[in-house]
């Protein structure tokens, strides 16, 4: 009996850039801040433009680098000379800061009923503060269990009461709107509370 074959997928790199020989096409534009090495190496002025593949790989060969297709949709694709293994350390690193620049946003959620007491209220109300304050959004919600869904009325007015009392802290992106049986509202930060 033949032995079956494993069809996992191998795991793509994150980067994929065509190089060297593998740039497959005539005529590349090339980019870059190195023209002096790239020229000193060639014998000649090079000025970025668009220019041979095999010349540009015979330059980079020279320089002891790889030309990278780094925009291979463009026409024509545009290439840089550079080492392959620095120009990828450098990408993760850029990619690394804008994700680290990138704000979560973390969602707090508070539920009510529609007979909430005064009590009840206030206490979920400084919970709110607190969060809006920290710079989280607010998700409040009134949930109509059973034969409650005849209140809506009432959760529309404690929401309302409920956004108005946050005023100074967050603001409402929307009125308080009916889904299944909540009715929600998204209260949001804003921008001088945040840290």
């Amino acid at each position: 009996m033949a032995k079956r074959r494993s069809f996992h997928k191998k795991p793509q790199p994150k980067f994929n850039f065509r190089i060297n020989g593998n740039i497959n096409v005539p005529r590349i534009r090339l980019v870059g801040e190195n023209f002096d090495e790239i020229s000193e190496a060639a014998g000649q002025k090079i000025e970025s433009g668009v220019h041979s593949t095999r010349e540009a790989i015979k330059w980079a060969e020279e320089m002891e680098m790889d030309l990278i297709e780094i925009s291979p949709k463009a026409d024509p694709p545009v290439a840089k000379i550079e080492d392959y293994n620095k120009f990828l350390y450098l990408k993760k690193k850029k990619e690394k800061e804008i994700k680290t620049k990138t704000v979560k946003t973390v969602i707090k959620e508070i539920r009510f009923g529609p007979n909430t007491d005064e009590h009840d209220f206030n206490f979920k109300l400084k919970h709110a503060q607190k969060f809006l304050s920290e710079g989280s959004k607010v998700k409040a919600y009134v949930h109509f269990r059973g034969r409650t869904i005849v209140f809506k009325d009432r959760g529309q007015l404690l929401l309302l009461k409920f956004i108005n009392e946050l005023a100074e802290l967050g603001a409402a992106e929307e009125l308080p709107k009916m889904e299944g049986r909540r009715m929600i509202v998204m209260i949001a930060p804003l921008k001088k509370n945040k840290k």
